[in-house]
């Protein structure tokens, strides 16, 4: 997972002193807003990279049909407690095959970057407060998962020893013995 500098990040928000610019003129790496984005998108040049800001109330099928256009979808997670963001990454990864990058903004704590990886999400930003040496270690506490997920879409016991790499992880399979 990449996690994005927000001083140092290339992609940039267009706005004004009251909120989102309506009328804009379209520039590599913008992040828009979905309403900026249905305002520009016509004439929007196919070569140049855009991303969308998609708030976690809003439905992934709204921006289905620009997908191939996007570079970045950014998905928001207003609360840490608010988990709607890990099903819009699911959906834009498993039902749509989206291969750009799908970013956590908002409050993003160490505690969810795995499951963030599970689900599609690849770059985060994360919260102010947030240390980022704890971020890489927080997505190495384990080793496999039982579970498919969006990169490995069979549960455990469907894949062979071969591709479990048994030998590689046998305390995983024993800890699981347990469970």
């Amino acid at each position: 997972m990449q996690f994005i500098n927000p001083k140092q990040d290339r992609w940039h928000t267009l706005s004004g002193d009251d909120g989102p610019i309506v009328t804009l003129t379209p520039a590599p790496h913008s992040l828009l807003s979905l309403r900026q984005w249905h305002s520009v998108r016509a004439h929007w040049p196919q070569d140049m990279a855009v991303g969308v800001v998609l708030a976690n109330d809003v439905e992934v099928t709204e921006i289905a049909a620009e997908l191939p256009r996007l570079a970045l979808v950014a998905l928001n997670f207003p609360k840490w407690t608010d988990g709607r963001a890990y099903s819009q990454a699911r959906v834009l990864r498993t039902r749509y095959r989206y291969t750009g990058q799908v970013r956590g903004t908002g409050e993003v704590l160490v505690d969810m970057l795995p499951l963030m990886q599970r689900t599609g999400f690849d770059a985060a930003v994360l919260r102010a407060d947030q240390s980022l040496e704890a971020a890489e270690r927080a997505l190495g506490f384990f080793p496999g998962y039982y579970q498919g997920d969006v990169n490995e879409r069979r549960p455990v016991f469907a894949r062979t020893a071969e591709e479990l790499k048994l030998a590689a992880q046998p305390e995983f399979i024993q800890q699981g013995s347990s469970i």
